[in-house]
């Protein structure tokens, strides 16, 4: 059987989550896929457990990289080995949903369209350490719900708030002459505005298609905002992505954009800079800020501050 999706899986030190992301994808109802399972650079069982599923399956393919070299560099890594018609990404200690891929493909059959976006939700530990999906965030919502098909970025600006890599199915010729930037966090922020600003036609769908792990030990990147290193990546990967969209002439998406950066990414940041002990945090916080309100849009922003309660769960 001819896979159809290639499906990109970038890891490292995650062995104790690889296993159920290797799981949700021997789950899937659409079994016409094979996997790269790639070890960035892992110290812990990583390696062992990606290895273990190549070995009782073969739709599961291994490749390391000897030294982490991140996200970026992992996925560009893959992208070079694709030869299946579409690709799609999942986080080694993340889960795809059983019919994720079988949505995905089905509605880009139906639409003909670049690339299918879906809806995910967290999946936070409980007491006894347990991981258990939350519900479908606002944001996330707005981006993917209704179901659209055919759509340009024009028609549908609140698309442009789903940037993550792993909610998305692609047709395999977007990504030619797209990578994704390396040695930096956030990698996926710009890439993600490029794809909409770049497609013929792109759908969204409310069907949830990924359950995405916030560690109990905080130790993912998208909770590290207190480190400032963590900080210049994921500031720099809102100006570009913004850059983007804005460069692209797509005011209404930057316009959506900045609503929900000053909503809900500045509130939090503030709230780290009155306390961080290095001045260069808040420094680089106001920098921010004030380049956004030098942009065009700005002056249309609205910010609904019913987003902000929405990083509870």
């Amino acid at each position: 059987m001819h896979p159809l999706v290639t499906v990109i899986v970038p890891g490292r030190d995650v062995g104790v989550f690889a296993a159920a992301a290797v799981a949700s994808l021997r789950a899937q109802s659409e079994p016409r896929w094979r996997a790269l399972l790639i070890d960035d650079g892992s110290v812990d069982d990583t390696r062992a457990v990606f290895a273990a599923a190549a070995d009782s399956d073969p739709r599961f393919e291994v490749l390391h990289h000897v030294e982490a070299r991140g996200l970026g560099a992992a996925r560009n890594l893959g992208l070079d080995r694709v030869d299946t018609p579409f690709v799609g990404f999942l986080d080694a200690d993340d889960e795809l949903t059983p019919h994720a891929l079988a949505l995905w493909l089905g509605t880009l059959e139906e639409s003909g369209s670049d690339f299918v976006v879906g809806a995910y939700v967290r999946s936070r530990a409980d007491a006894d350490g347990t991981y258990l999906p939350g519900r479908v965030q606002p944001w996330v919502a707005r981006a993917t719900s209704p179901r659209r098909l055919g759509v340009a970025l024009a028609e549908h600006p609140d698309a442009s708030a789903n940037i993550v890599a792993w909610s998305k199915l692609s047709r395999t010729p977007m990504w030619d002459g797209l990578r994704f930037p390396e040695n930096v966090a956030y990698e996926d922020q710009i890439v993600a505005q490029r794809m909409y600003t770049q497609a013929r036609a792109f759908d969204v769908i409310p069907d949830i298609v990924v359950h995405w792990r916030l560690r109990a030990d905080g130790t993912s990147i998208t909770q590290g905002k207190a480190r400032l290193p963590v900080l210049h990546d994921y500031l720099t990967a809102l100006r570009g992505g913004i850059r983007v969209l804005h460069e692209a002439g797509q005011r209404a998406a930057v316009v959506a954009r900045l609503n929900l950066i000053l909503a809900m990414d500045l509130p939090p940041l503030r709230r780290i800079a009155a306390e961080h002990p290095d001045p260069a945090y808040a420094a680089a916080l106001e920098g921010f800020e004030a380049e956004l309100r030098t942009l065009p849009e700005f002056a249309d922003a609205r910010p609904d501050p019913a987003l902000a309660a929405a990083l509870a769960w």
